[in-house]
């Protein structure tokens, strides 16, 4: 039995000696005088963040400008000569915006009082959204007398949160391949390796936002238009729900077919988590010529702990490099160090949703735009498109009705999957990155790069679910990224698993940045 000790009264503070309570009101006007400032003396400059200004991410660029720390000015020319630098090399900016961009910068200056969230922050739009008063060619020498009337939503909404234009990034004909060549601007290349395509086709803004043009990049997805170039350039991005991003071209002739509509999303890529939670934010912002814009909160409620995650089961008709594997196991373990519980599973019909997605949208730009496309597009996009056509079945009115139908069946399928694993773990790609021009090759190549490699990415548009893509490694010099999946308007979980992995990956880019220099 152990023996009892009896319990002591709690010990009384020691009484402060005359010499020791003197020593420490010393101290304490000491500490007070620190605090305030010397008549006539200059209030204490708020501390920048590390680096030069144009590696600063977008959140800590706008709190500098914010504390007074450096002005817009300042920030926006260090942008501006970093893009002079680089871009000659990448041609990733296609419309040098910087007189424009240095008289707003200017005017942000003189109008701190009346601050946005992005106020003197640089950024990049995707050269095939309405820029006021310029061409939208969408990559196309035909379509160079389109003139803007407005501003395309989300560049008044990047405008009115205060961010600075440095100019239009580069975009495959018609926007409509996943590499970024045209013959109106020529081949974009991706800053870690120019025998690596940039991805496409907002290639542009990928390149130019991780070689350091801009803390920000707009870009557009409607079959991984946002996350492909984000894997490919070692970045950050999110493709939101359709409908939580408004959009629209006044320039524009015709409207949009209904399905085309309904799985392209507006989104940012930058080079943090944080940093596209923030344009998400901006972007989202209401715009009344959008009649499919949804305000819904971007935030949900919080899911029940430990989140579970399925990592997606490849379906055994795909050939997997083992460096995808080994970055999405690295990734599975980033999540269950940070507490989220992950298992491997399959995931409902990915096969069957990337058909869907294909005879959609196929036989949508069959009937409504392939005939005008053909006679003003050259013969690289022609091989292109006539290898994503191969791969569709051409559908009568009764079969596109039916293509419509499923889709709503395979929504179904998915939001019940996500009633158990809120987030999905999948590949982007399921091989390393391709050459620059790989889809020019052959009609094969264009159906193997969509149907084998990315098909966890074009799959996800026809459902309209949120994608975040966030990188993981870098493997024989080239960046590989990994894709969460969410539900519905449930951006924020998506984002919340890509900042888990990103906080013990890093910021790839900055390995980027040294081998650039």
């Amino acid at each position: 039995m152990a023996k009892k000790t009896a319990k002591r009264p709690p010990a009384k503070a020691a009484k402060p000696t005359p010499k020791r309570a003197a020593a420490s009101t010393a101290a304490k006007k000491k500490a007070v005088a620190k605090t305030k400032a010397r008549p006539g003396a200059a209030a204490p400059k708020p501390r920048l963040p590390k680096g030069p200004a144009w590696q600063w991410s977008a959140v800590d660029t706008a709190a500098a400008i914010r504390s007074g720390a450096i002005s817009s000015v300042e920030v926006t020319e260090a942008h501006v000569a970093r893009m002079h630098q680089v871009n000659p090399k990448l041609n990733a900016v296609v419309v040098d915006l910087s007189e424009d961009a240095l008289k707003a910068a200017r005017a942000a200056d003189r109008a701190r009082d009346k601050t946005g969230l992005l106020h003197g922050v640089p950024v990049t739009i995707k050269e095939n959204v309405d820029y006021q008063g310029r061409p939208n060619p969408n990559g196309v020498p035909a379509q160079m007398g389109i003139i803007a009337p407005s501003d395309a939503p989300v560049v008044r909404n990047l405008k009115k949160s205060g961010a600075i234009v440095l100019g239009l990034t580069n975009t495959p004909e018609f926007s409509f391949r996943g590499f970024t060549d045209n013959p109106l601007h020529g081949l974009t290349l991706n800053p870690w390796d120019p025998e690596i395509t940039c991805g496409g086709s907002s290639g542009g803004a990928g390149s130019a936002v991780a070689a350091g043009i801009g803390a920000i990049a707009h870009g557009n997805d409607i079959g991984g238009s946002l996350r492909w170039p984000a894997h490919c350039n070692g970045i950050v991005t999110i493709k939101p729900t359709q409908g939580r991003i408004p959009a629209y071209n006044e320039s524009a002739t015709a409207e949009r077919p209904m399905l085309s509509h309904l799985m392209s999303s507006q989104g940012p890529l930058a080079r943090s988590v944080a940093d596209v939670r923030l344009a998400l934010e901006v972007m989202s912002r209401r715009d009344p010529r959008d009649p499919w814009w949804v305000p819904a909160p971007l935030e949900g409620d919080k899911p029940k702990r430990p989140v579970k995650v399925a990592l997606a089961r490849i379906p055994d008709d795909m050939d997997v490099d083992p460096s995808v594997h080994a970055a999405l196991r690295q990734a599975a373990d980033h999540l269950e160090r940070s507490g989220y519980r992950v298992s491997e599973v399959e995931v409902p019909d990915i096969s069957g949703v990337w058909q869907t997605w294909c005879d959609i949208i196929t036989n949508e730009v069959v009937v409504m735009q392939e005939a005008k496309m053909l006679a003003v597009t050259s013969e690289d996009f022609h091989k292109a498109w006539g290898g994503m056509r191969a791969k569709a079945e051409m559908l009568d009115l009764a079969g596109w009705m039916q293509a419509t139908a499923q889709r709503s069946t395979h929504i179904r399928a998915w939001q019940l999957f996500f009633e158990e694993y809120p987030v999905v773990l999948a590949p982007t790609t399921v091989k390393p990155t391709p050459g620059p021009r790989e889809d020019t090759v052959s009609a094969a190549r264009v159906r193997e790069i969509f149907f084998n490699e990315i098909r966890f990415i074009s799959a996800i548009n026809v459902l309209g679910l949120p994608g975040a893509v966030v990188p993981v490694a870098v493997h024989q010099g080239q960046p590989i990224g990994v894709q969460l999946i969410a539900g519905r308007y449930r951006e924020d979980l998506a984002l919340d698993a890509a900042a888990a992995i990103e906080k013990r990956a890093g910021m790839l880019v900055r390995q980027l940045w040294e081998k650039m220099a």
